[in-house]
């Protein structure tokens, strides 16, 4: 959901940035095994990236080796509870899924032997994000009640925001716990809060994504289910943006230019991209083209998506090609470390780019533009 392109940040934030991804990926390398690291994701990040904000000393990094995915360089990743959390609760959230997966018998999961293997690996992966969780003193009981709540409340036919309730619990105590390993007790409310709308955000906008597949395969969506149309999905996305804006006015950081940027510019940039997409497949008649996605083809189930991944990542495409087709939903993406346009990743051309749209007086993203 918050994936800044190369026009958002400046170079050092960008560097900050990349070494938190970096660091989620080793941290479930280290923590949780090889086959882990296929849950590092762009919002799971913002786990270490809250604690590195808040935290009164020097932030902990390490020097990671060479990595195809930044073109063979090596980098300062972060390191040390941010990272372990980040881990924990991203592996939670894969296992839960990977278990929805099965639970709806998307392609390949409805597959016997597939699905077997996917709820092995699910719980497994829900048993090693516990323990992790629990070291850092984290209630693991918290995140999988949320996972464990979510697939009864889909099929009751609840309200909408019934429907985002687990979520918003879960990112409500990942984010409040941040503020606990960071000795800054009087932050973890407000964080809990930014935490919950976060959730729903998230809930949200994979909705709002999904809505165009899902209407033309009949699957179910939440919006479809609650009967909650764009508009009134638009104007609880916005309502959870400026509630995330005003809880973190209310924390204290040690540093949050990068925390605000992610969370308040990137997260407003990611809610006009998803409801604007959504709006010209909704407004389309039937038969004619999306503009903006000329020759739409189905998303992949996960386990293609990750094979895919696999052959994209060892050919280092990821990293070296201008574009590549993301594993899963087909999209353009921009190669990890290729692209001097933001072309693939806010929709916009060189020419009339508006990346750098911040305000003059605005600290937080430390640009000069």
């Amino acid at each position: 959901m918050v994936r800044p392109c190369r026009h958002t940040l400046a170079p050092a934030l960008r560097a900050e940035w990349i070494g938190h991804l970096c660091g989620l990926c080793y941290a479930l390398r280290d923590e949780h095994g090889q086959a882990a690291r296929i849950a590092t994701n762009y919002d799971g990040l913002l786990i270490s990236v809250l604690l590195d904000a808040q935290s009164p000393g020097a932030p902990g990094r390490r020097t990671a080796g060479p990595c195809p995915l930044r073109g063979m360089r090596t980098a300062r990743v972060a390191t040390g509870d941010g990272a372990r959390l980040a881990a924990a609760v991203s592996l939670v959230l894969a296992s839960a899924t990977l278990a929805d997966h099965v639970a709806d018998r998307d392609g390949a999961f409805a597959r016997r032997p597939v699905a077997a293997a996917a709820r092995r690996l699910a719980a497994g992966w829900a048993g090693r994000a516990s323990r992790g969780a629990a070291g850092l003193g984290l209630d693991p009981g918290v995140l999988l009640d949320a996972v464990a709540r979510q697939p009864a409340l889909e099929r009751a036919g609840s309200p909408l925001l019934t429907v985002t309730e687990p979520t918003e619990t879960a990112t409500a105590a990942a984010f409040g716990h941040t503020a606990v390993l960071a000795g800054r007790p009087d932050n973890a409310a407000p964080l809990a809060e930014a935490g919950r709308l976060f959730g729903r955000l998230a809930h949200l906008l994979d909705a709002v994504e999904d809505f165009p597949a899902d209407v033309a395969a009949g699957a179910w969506n939440p919006l479809l289910a609650t009967g909650t149309d764009l508009a009134a999905a638009r104007a609880l996305a916005d309502d959870a943006a400026l509630g995330i804006r005003l809880a973190l006015d209310e924390v204290r950081w040690t540093d949050r230019r990068l925390a605000h940027r992610l969370l308040v510019h990137e997260l407003e940039r990611s809610i006009g991209h998803a409801f604007s997409d959504a709006t010209v497949h909704a407004e389309r008649k039937p038969g004619e083209d999306v503009p903006s996605r000329p020759g739409p083809r189905p998303p992949r189930g996960a386990l293609a998506g990750c094979a895919v991944a696999v052959g994209l990542f060892c050919s280092c495409q990821m990293c070296c090609a201008d574009t590549f087709e993301d594993p899963w939903t087909r999209e353009a993406r921009e190669g990890f470390c290729r692209g001097d346009t933001c072309a693939n990743c806010c929709d916009c051309s060189e020419a009339s780019c508006d990346c750098c749209d911040c305000c003059s007086d605005c600290d937080c993203c430390d640009c000069d533009c």
